[in-house]
């Protein structure tokens, strides 16, 4: 463990083996942090904020801060991230909001500089967040998701597994799993074949994939009839399966779906 003299830590902080800590870095009596992590110079960390091991925190993020709501009161809340995460640059991450509620991300995510994860949120695992990303509070990312730069995301939304949101966009509704989305406000544009490929999808599945996504966003159905259709026409998969339970359950893609002029 090594402690830069001119850092700040609370006696009752846990430092585990190996961790870091640089200069001028403020560390709160109710963190714990994993072995192995490095927290850079003019990192604040405070509230009841767990992180994993072997994560790598750069110049000035701010983690475990209190939520932006106008309801919370000091009640106890946490944050808690996962292993092997590298948070860039002056990242803002706040605790939850709410009796026990706790923010919690996953693990081996790249959050990019400057980008904000709010109260209550949701982060899974294998993630990017491009620069400048802000996260509104209670918000859902599932695995292997990827935000660009600049976007916005609107309160209770959720990003589905291996979706890509494209730079700029404004997200105000639910973006299915395994789509590419762009625009203000996002609309679905095609399938994230790239996404899809890197985690190894097999071809035969994307096509399947590419199909329901014609269905879906490039007929004229509406949300039933193209649900129906898929479970009629297309060969079920993991993933196949995956994208229409979403769609079932998420009131808002169906409005996506029924506002997207296909």
């Amino acid at each position: 463990m090594a402690i830069h003299p001119t850092a700040v830590v609370d006696s009752a902080a846990e430092i585990g083996e190996g961790a870091e800590i640089g200069p001028y870095a403020v560390i709160g009596g109710d963190v714990i942090i994993g072995a192995g992590t490095r927290i850079g110079p003019h990192v604040v960390i405070e509230g009841r904020t767990v992180i994993g091991r072997n994560c790598v925190i750069h110049t000035g993020a701010a983690l475990g801060g209190p939520p932006q709501d106008r309801k919370y009161e000091g009640e106890p809340t946490s944050l808690i991230i996962g292993d092997d995460n590298e948070i860039r640059e002056y990242v803002s991450i706040h605790r939850g909001a709410g009796e026990d509620g706790a923010t919690i991300v996953g693990d081996d995510n790249m959050l990019m500089a400057y980008s904000h994860i709010g109260h209550n949120c949701r982060i899974g695992s294998h993630i990017m967040l491009t620069n400048y990303a802000g996260i509104s509070g209670h918000v859902v990312i599932e695995d292997r998701a990827g935000v660009g730069g600049m976007v916005g995301v609107h309160q209770f939304v959720r990003i589905g597994w291996l979706a890509m949101v494209g730079g700029y966009s404004k997200v105000a509704q639910d973006v299915p799993p395994f789509m590419l989305v762009d625009g203000r406000p996002a609309r679905p544009i095609g399938l994230n074949v790239l996404g899809l490929r890197r985690a190894g999808v097999p071809a035969d599945t994307r096509d399947s994939l590419k199909r329901a996504f014609r269905l879906l966003y490039r007929s004229n159905l509406n949300l039933t009839q193209a649900l129906d259709q898929i479970a009629a026409e297309i060969q079920d998969s993991e993933y196949l399966g995956y994208l229409v339970e979403f769609m079932r359950h998420s009131g808002m893609a169906g409005r996506q779906l029924e506002h997207a002029g296909c």
